[in-house]
């Protein structure tokens, strides 16, 4: 399946809508921790769209046709914006990109990495030598997805989010 996407910065009429479908693919991952275990990274996810209020930081989501939200993405301009454990907000010449998500009826149809495409070329536009992001092992999907698009698996940005493994990638631009 084939979709139709546009991608586009977020709305704040859709800001709820977003945060209610990330809770939801993210509580559902088999192996990744629930709401009760990490509440405030549930709380940032719910909350989403607020994240486009930050300097330096855009929400994408991608939308059919007739408008029906399919999924979002978080593009940073500027590591120091970029919210993660580790080293990864000290790094230079750098984009980051975090916390994509895809409703499961839509799963597929390319939305995932249509989002994340769209922050390649924002990173390459804007002349950063490599793009960052953390992913689990729980979101197998996307880490495969995330190699197939060059990414390559960076050790020393790896860090525990409390008892959880988050693996760090980079994608070396070529401007």
């Amino acid at each position: 399946m084939t979709l139709q996407l546009s991608i586009r910065d977020i709305r704040p009429a859709e800001y709820e809508a977003l945060g209610q479908l990330m809770v939801r693919v993210y509580s559902t991952l088999d192996g990744f921790p629930a709401p009760a275990e990490q509440p405030r990274y549930y709380e940032m996810l719910a909350n989403i769209g607020r994240l486009s209020e930050k300097p330096a930081t855009h929400v994408l989501v991608a939308t059919t046709a007739d408008g029906e939200l399919v999924g979002g993405i978080v593009y940073f301009d500027d590591m120091a914006q970029y919210g993660s454990g580790g080293t990864a907000t000290q790094e230079k010449d750098a984009a980051g990109i975090r916390l994509l998500g895809v409703d499961p009826k839509f799963r597929g149809a390319g939305a995932g990495k249509a989002l994340a495409q769209a922050c390649i070329r924002r990173a390459r536009e804007r002349g950063h030598a490599q793009v960052i992001l953390h992913t689990t092992a729980a979101m197998g999907v996307a880490w495969k997805m995330y190699e197939q698009l060059g990414f390559v698996r960076s050790e020393d940005l790896d860090f525990l989010q409390e008892q959880l493994p988050v693996f760090g990638f980079r994608l070396k631009l070529q401007l």
